[in-house]
């Protein structure tokens, strides 16, 4: 006979309670407790899933475990390779989460129907087949061995799995999928915690890649709780403004590669488009006689591109003067008109200062910190920068130019798009090959030496 009994659930960090509370005392949340219904077995009876068997594994000497790499699946997604880490592992289990209506379905459904020779089943729980089958049309694409079905609970799920026999299982999306074994609703921290541990479990047991797609909350983190994020090996984060074409895959984590790549996508009428060039994109035609934009040279984990920095300096109409930032931290952005306060004499205490990255991405590297500096003295004194100069800089508090890293890469990714001047840091000079570059490198110690070299 099975023993029933309710407990309070964090719904953001899994904190259980015997009675309700107002504040987690685990994460701070407010409000975040929800009443679950826990049913105790006190049979032994183990609930197989569709037939599903998995192999108990038996220790090992660490001498006699294999090293050889497993060969990787090409996901035909040069963006989506190389952020998984050169191609999609065996018996990996991969999230990715983003906002509604950033295309999180149509990307994965597009590399589903792009990798052919691979057997595929497509799971959805939030939309039917007939909306897969108009979107596919719409993505004009055909693979004869793409299986979808419209299903939420997860034994029905292992029972499909079982007789398709898919290479690689597809989750849309991971918080409505439920399972008997747990007496709560759908999305809830045990279902979410359940129904992915099983599926990581039988990822791992049969070398079956499983995609999760999942939904994130208003403070933008993956919903449901915080364990799914170390349950699974790799968390990808689509980001996007819904206003902008483009869009950015992110590597949150990855146990299989490096988590500082970036992919960028274009959103069109018939799906997803790689950006393999995104600076030419990024980059307006012409900015000539403009004054508030500067170029900077950025890096995204292995990729060097240059982005447009945008600025509006103007007297304040109200008392307190204010300080907006899109794409870019607004700390940061408010130390550095501190430091044009403080270290060059540019008083800016009653202006307002709007920046903006072009494109609508966000940039958290710190050598685009001259190009924002740059900016924001050409909107003030309303001189253009010429258009054929780029810089690459992080700022310091006392007004140096500090090192940045790759700087060579910088360097000729700013040659190849037919810039003529570059601004770096002068102790980026020491070892650096200046024969081999077609472009004339300025060297800057400090700020008021880059805006000599800029507004002379």
């Amino acid at each position: 006979m099975a023993k029933q009994k309710s407990i309070y659930v964090c719904q953001n960090c899994g904190a259980d309670s015997a009675k309700w509370i107002g504040k987690c005392p685990s994460c701070n949340e407010w409000n975040s407790y929800v009443e679950e219904v826990v049913v105790k077995n006190t049979s032994s009876h183990k609930i197989q899933l569709g037939g599903f068997q998995l192999n108990k594994p038996k220790p090992q000497l660490i001498q006699e475990i294999s090293t050889t790499e497993k060969e990787r699946i090409d996901t035909c997604s040069n963006e989506l390779n190389r952020i998984l880490g050169g191609g999609l592992v065996q018996g990996s289990l991969v999230l990715i989460g983003g906002e509604p209506g950033i295309g999180k379905s149509t990307l994965v459904l597009q590399v589903a129907l792009n990798m052919r020779g691979q057997r595929i089943l497509y799971v959805s729980g939030e939309e039917s087949v007939q909306q897969l089958k108009l979107r596919s049309e719409r993505l004009n694409i055909q693979n004869n061995e793409c299986y979808i079905v419209g299903e939420t609970s997860l034994e029905q799920i292992f029972a499909h799995v079982e007789n398709i026999k898919p290479n690689i299982l597809i989750v849309d999306s991971i918080q409505t999928v439920s399972s008997e074994m747990v007496e709560s609703s759908a999305g809830s921290v045990s279902q979410v915690r359940e129904c992915t541990s099983t599926l990581l479990k039988f990822a791992k047991e049969t070398n079956t890649p499983v995609f999760l797609i999942g939904h994130i909350n208003k403070e933008g983190s993956i919903a449901g709780p915080k364990v799914l994020e170390h349950i699974v090996d790799t968390v990808l984060q689509f980001e996007g403004d819904q206003h902008y074409m483009y869009r950015i895959l992110r590597s949150i984590k990855n146990r299989f590669g490096s988590t500082a790549e970036l992919g960028i996508y274009e959103m069109r009428q018939s799906g997803l488009r790689e950006v393999s060039n995104p600076s030419e994109l990024l980059l307006s035609q012409n900015h000539e006689s403009l004054s508030g934009v500067a170029i900077a040279a950025t890096i995204e984990g292995i990729r060097p591109f240059l982005i447009e920095v945008q600025a509006l300096v103007s007297s304040a109409v109200y008392g307190t003067p204010q300080r907006s930032s899109t794409g870019f931290d607004l700390r940061r952005l408010n130390m550095l008109l501190a430091v044009l306060e403080k270290r060059v004499g540019f008083k800016l205490a009653q202006k307002d200062v709007f920046l903006n990255i072009a494109g609508g991405i966000k940039v958290n590297d710190p050598a685009i910190d001259l190009a924002v500096i740059s900016a924001i003295l050409s909107s003030n004194i309303d001189t253009s920068i010429e258009k054929h100069i780029c810089m690459a800089g992080e700022v310091g508090l006392s007004g140096e130019i500090r090192p940045i890293n790759r700087i060579e890469q910088r360097i000729g990714e700013a040659q190849k798009l037919g810039f003529k001047k570059i601004i770096i840091p002068q102790f980026n000079t020491k070892g650096l090959d200046f024969s081999k570059f077609n472009i004339e490198i300025v060297q800057a110690k400090k700020v008021e030496q880059a805006v000599k070299t800029m507004f002379k």
